[in-house]
């Protein structure tokens, strides 16, 4: 179908059933009596089995631990977003007005569940090897080394290092909220430098948020937004 056109043309790939890829692009939010969920699931283990078989072959001398901080680093909503963006994904989704408001084309759980949902339709129509080349090639065309040293040096790392040369201190984390249910708490961190807020982003855990703070702090010191 033609609105499939440019999302085809990012990955190579031509799609052979029109209602496994529009089902893979729907978001809950856009109420149809099918969503991507189901497909993401799937396609979060495929993704999960496609990078570990990749980093198995490609770091033949590296043990269990060092594969496995590889592919943490690699298969994660993070790293799916990133993907995404590569084949601008968010301008195929198929999401609600409401969605379409508040930034759901750029939002990364939207863009990481999606990615994974398009990876398990890619999977049900050609399989495995089809799949894995699709997923390999497009790892490799977004970052430019994949080891675990440049994998696992994190937003804060980089914000930190920065910071100490430019300001001569390090920024700080402070706790603005939390909100939600126990089991479903999410938590907004603000970045203090020089005794003003510089950045502020929510997360699942406070971790999640530091590093999603850190990251746009990055971005406005770097003048990029």
């Amino acid at each position: 179908m033609k609105q499939f056109k440019a999302l085809e043309k990012a990955l190579n790939y031509q799609f052979k059933r029109d209602d496994l890829i529009t089902e893979a692009l729907t978001h809950k939010s856009y109420k149809k009596p099918y969503n991507n969920e189901r497909l993401e699931f799937l396609g979060d283990a495929v993704l999960d089995l496609i990078v570990g078989e990749y980093l198995f072959s490609k770091f033949s001398k590296e043990d269990e631990g060092i594969l496995s901080k590889i592919r943490a680093s690699l298969v994660n909503e993070k790293g799916f977003t990133r993907l995404a963006l590569e084949i601008d994904l968010g301008g195929a989704l198929l999401i609600s007005s409401a969605e379409e408001n508040n930034d759901g084309r750029i939002k990364p759980s939207l863009l990481s569940n999606a990615f994974e949902a398009v990876i398990g339709a890619i999977y049900l129509e050609s399989g495995l090897e089809v799949t894995a080349k699709i997923a390999i090639d497009l790892i490799e065309a977004s970052y430019e080394t994949i080891d675990l040293n440049s994998l696992s040096k994190d937003f804060k790392t980089t914000l930190q290092e920065l910071t100490q040369a430019d300001f001569g201190e390090t920024p700080n984390y402070k706790l603005v909220r939390a909100f939600g249910p126990d089991h479903k708490k999410e938590f907004e961190i603000a970045v203090e430098l020089q005794n003003r807020i510089i950045a502020s982003a929510l997360g699942k855990s406070k971790k999640e948020a530091q590093q999603r703070a850190a990251e746009i702090a990055l971005k406005t010191l770097k003048g990029e937004i």
